[in-house]
């Protein structure tokens, strides 16, 4: 196949019971392109320079799922694509003892529970997935509780229903990851983004990273006046804290544990988001802003912030810019 390089990577997963499975996938690059190809095509020598051996010394996993059987693949793609591309699309080294946890607040997700469970598990990075049940009244703890004794997932119920912040409280207060990430128990926000949105603080780069809503990622468009409040509270937010975010009340925020150590949550509903916001801004944390997809929900469809909650965050602005 002249000009063209086509190579097989296996992807690491796991399904709904968290069993480990492979899925071998050939993907063929040509100038910038991606097209699958079949078996007979990728299975074909490459005739350009042999890969690299893997090292011996395993050092690190990959964001990708990769194991080390991969690399040959890693390093002749970094040879037509540049290590620049590969790190943009989520293809990067990390270090061998490298743990994620997704901090989850769940309440009433009867609908939605299993699908974002089987979601974040097929994310290829090693996880645990903590799961705080709100005292939900649909069906979402009797759910969570046949979950029990699953090894990737830590487990917590409140005796009475607080609210979003109190969610998260608990769960940092159960992670023991190197990276945390707040994941809604919904189908808003896609795991698939983890890759990217770990990697400045894998990188050593960030403290923590905002996935944005708003600089240019599919995203569903709807509820005008929501776009609208979540403009002003971010203004708002900006300045009393002096950051340039474009979205303080996105779910998708990952933090390094340390950061965590070092902040108590005190709200208990949405006024988290400014909360967080303004502790991390007057802790000189490096902050970074990515891209993510969206895919929003209505009232109808189960979406629990309201009118409320935006006069509560006003409020949690102004109060967590001047003291803890």
């Amino acid at each position: 196949m002249p000009g063209r390089e086509a190579y097989t990577r296996q992807v690491s997963a796991s399904d709904s019971n968290g069993t480990s499975r492979a899925d071998e996938r050939a993907v063929l690059f040509t100038h910038g392109q991606r097209d699958t190809v079949s078996d007979e095509q990728a299975t074909e020598a490459p005739t350009d320079d042999q890969p690299q051996k893997p090292s011996e010394s395993v050092t690190h996993r990959w964001a990708t799922g990769m194991s080390v059987e991969d690399e040959p693949h890693y390093h002749q793609l970094k040879r037509v694509l540049g290590e620049a591309a590969l790190r943009q699309l989520g293809v990067y080294p990390l270090p061998a003892d490298f743990l994620l946890s997704v901090a989850m607040p769940v309440f009433n997700e009867r609908h939605t529970i299993h699908e974002i469970i089987r979601r974040v598990r097929a994310v290829p990075i090693p996880k645990e997935i903590i799961l705080v049940d709100d005292c939900s009244t649909d069906g979402t703890t009797d759910i969570l509780k046949e979950m029990e004794g699953q090894p990737d997932i830590k487990l917590a119920f409140h005796s009475k229903n607080q609210g979003k912040g109190a969610g998260l409280r608990t769960a940092f207060g159960m992670a023991s990851g190197d990276v945390v990430i707040v994941q809604d128990a919904d189908l808003e926000y896609d795991p698939n983004e983890y890759p990217r949105l770990i990697q400045p603080i894998v990188d050593g780069r960030a403290d923590v990273v905002y996935g944005s809503r708003f600089i240019g990622d599919v995203t569903r468009i709807h509820l005008f006046w929501h776009r609208v409040a979540n403009g002003i509270l971010t203004l708002l937010s900006n300045i009393f804290t002096n950051l340039n975010l474009t979205d303080m009340e996105t779910c998708y925020k990952v933090f390094r544990r340390g950061v965590l150590d070092d902040i108590k949550i005190r709200q208990n509903r949405f006024g988290v988001e400014p909360e967080l916001t303004a502790k991390i801004a007057r802790r000189r944390c490096r902050v970074y802003e990515m891209p993510i997809s969206y895919h929003g929900r209505d009232y109808s469809e189960g979406k629990k912030i309201g009118l409320r909650d935006a006069f509560d965050a006003l409020y949690c602005i102004v109060r967590y810019s001047i003291a803890d």
